[in-house]
């Protein structure tokens, strides 16, 4: 089998092009010309450079493809314009979409979000869940969806959808400052922490997308992919904590001065494009229900989440020490 994979200098394309390299595929990479390729280099990969908003690039890289797997994505930065959003994550998405039906692609998987579904009224939430996007990521990302279904349901493509939520392990550092503020000590929660959080470990995560690219009943379905159980935000950060064998965090405040902080940055630093150090989706963390029902990705693909949130939330801290961004306080 041949495997495109967009995103592949990513934290979840690299460890899906490990996955699809374990299980026999003959992968080729397709990055932006400025990715960081330094991991895919050491991989028996075929590189192919181009911007997935470019029609041509994305056509040529199909080309002999036996699946694609899409997984790049804009994600959030609040130093670019709404726009970059809709080009990456529609526009890129329907680039995939039409290049995979004109070179005869037999099989595409979508990579969505689970954070199409927003904040969750309800949990734990199915695939059926109404969805709430909160931010400009989350409604690019549910309009790239929707171009995704549109090519399977009126042109015949065989299209499936994966939500991943939560996604975490070694090599990513989106998790880094809320480590390294509870080692610190550092850490607020703001309100009552008691909001569900549901992670998902990057292997189990890039497990389940190349199950929904293999299965014949996955084809036209949508999976949510999360790890086995979801927690409270007050437990994780206590599970961290005792990882790191520090105290666990105690201060608890109230969220709106929080929010309103967030509030005031954006409209100071996104006119002068520059990264806010607080901004109001950030704060959704202590406000809004992530809690998900897996029992469809189960059922239907084989799906089986194998790293427990303490294991992967230890692999995850370990990966962070021996790379230098967090103090040894673990003994390695």
């Amino acid at each position: 089998m041949k495997a495109l994979v967009t995103g592949a200098s990513g934290f979840t394309g690299g460890y899906l092009v490990q996955n699809l390299l374990d299980h026999g595929y003959e992968v080729r990479a397709f990055v932006r010309p400025t990715s960081n390729i330094d991991a895919l280099k050491k991989m028996n990969v075929d590189i192919f450079k181009g911007q997935i908003q470019n029609k041509k690039d994305v056509l040529a890289a199909a080309q002999g493809m036996d699946t694609v797997f899409h997984i790049a994505a804009l994600y959030r930065a609040a130093n670019l314009p709404d726009s970059a959003y809709w080009d990456v994550n529609v526009t890129g998405t329907e680039n995939v979409m039409e290049a995979a039906l004109r070179q005869g692609v037999k099989r595409v998987v979508h990579c969505s979000t689970g954070g199409v579904h927003g904040h969750i009224e309800k949990p734990p939430a199915n695939e059926d869940a109404p969805w709430h996007p909160g931010d400009v990521y989350q409604e690019s990302k549910a309009e790239g969806e929707k171009v995704a279904t549109f090519y399977n349901r009126e042109k015949g493509l065989a299209v499936s959808v994966v939500r991943p939520t939560g996604i975490y392990g070694p090599g990513d550092t989106r998790m880094l400052k809320l480590y390294r503020m509870i080692q610190d000590k550092k850490f607020i929660m703001f309100g009552k922490g008691n909001v569900y959080y549901h992670l998902t470990f990057v292997t189990d995560t890039v497990e389940g997308i190349r199950l929904a690219g293999e299965k014949e009943a996955a084809i036209g379905q949508v999976y949510l992919l999360a790890g086995e159980k979801y927690t409270t935000l007050e437990e994780f950060a206590q599970v961290v904590a005792n990882v790191l064998d520090v105290a666990p965090p105690r201060l608890h405040l109230p969220v709106w001065p929080l929010y309103l902080t967030g509030f005031l940055c954006e409209k100071i630093c996104i006119p002068l494009r520059i990264q806010p150090p607080i901004f109001r989706r950030r704060v959704d963390i202590f406000t809004k229900d992530r809690a998900f029902d897996i029992t469809k990705a189960k059922t239907e693909l084989g799906f089986r989440p194998q790293t427990g949130m303490e294991e992967g939330i230890r692999k995850t801290a370990e990966w962070y020490i021996k790379n230098g961004y967090l103090k040894n306080t673990m003994g390695i």
